[in-house]
């Protein structure tokens, strides 16, 4: 059977897909370049929870969970079929590696999944299933989320971290969107880069006092955890690569990285 990659993408805003730009370009790049998945499971930035939960519906609904944007993003859906079996499995496998986990029977897909998603399997026909993130657990807790899903992999099912290699909307719009990368985001860009690439897992999880002013370019944890699921679900063998390079606004990394691409 197929093995599929894991993979971490930057989703940028939700209006990445009325656009026709580079990041639109890669998405779709990425999408064509791929086997078809049986499945993906999508570790999103944009779902909380106090104790991790997957997504058991089988028309997952299109959650347009931001505001401010152009009204066409209002009336765009995402109508991927869920997997509810594949849900109960993740659980289950969560609970056997001693992390408590349920099913969500009405959770749809946010935007975190369904923007990139949609650039990169347009048409809608491949199951979705999203795993939340805990913004009160460390990077070691989504690691090991990681690790209870890496044999997924070995069953042509496609395993998806979204959040953003930089994040601190404090500082968005001091800069214009083709300004040079600004000095603390691009360091920080490289060093996640450089670690990734020779497997230096120890260092990533303790990127918080390790990183280039790692704070400052995640001033809340919330996009940079989702990474530690597909990191774990590399299972520590291979070091990933660097696919998507791109820093917008001058501090907002749009990199993304595959292990076993």
């Amino acid at each position: 059977m197929m093995k599929q990659p894991a993979l971490f993408v930057s989703h940028g805003a939700p209006n990445l897909i009325l656009k026709d730009d580079d990041n639109c370009r890669f998405f779709r790049d990425l999408g064509q370049s791929l086997t078809r998945p049986a499945a993906i499971v999508c570790i999103s930035a944009h779902w909380d929870t106090d104790e991790p939960l997957t997504s058991g519906v089988d028309l997952p609904p299109t959650i347009h969970d931001f505001s401010g944007f152009e009204a066409e993003l209002y009336a765009t859906r995402y109508p991927c079929p869920g997997q509810p079996a594949l849900a109960a499995r993740i659980a289950d496998s969560l609970v056997a590696a001693g992390i408590l986990c349920f099913v969500s029977e009405h959770r749809g897909i946010d935007h975190g999944a369904w923007v990139p998603l949609k650039l990169m399997f347009p048409a809608a026909d491949v199951p979705v299933v999203q795993l939340s993130i805990q913004t009160d657990r460390d990077t070691r807790h989504h690691y090991n989320l990681g690790r209870a899903l890496a044999p997924l992999r070995q069953e042509n099912i496609l395993i998806i971290g979204s959040g953003g290699a930089t994040h601190n909307l404090r500082e968005f719009g001091r800069y214009p969107i083709d300004a040079p990368p600004v000095a603390y985001a691009a360091a920080f860009d490289e060093w996640l880069a450089e670690r990734i690439e020779r497997n230096a897992v120890n260092d990533l999880l303790d990127y918080r006092d390790l990183g280039p002013e790692a704070r400052r370019n995640h001033p809340s944890e919330d996009h940079i955890l989702p990474l530690f699921a597909p990191l774990g679900a590399a299972a520590g063998k291979t070091g990933g690569r660097r696919i998507q390079h791109r820093i917008e606004y001058g501090i907002l990394s749009m990199a993304a990285f595959a292990w076993g691409l």
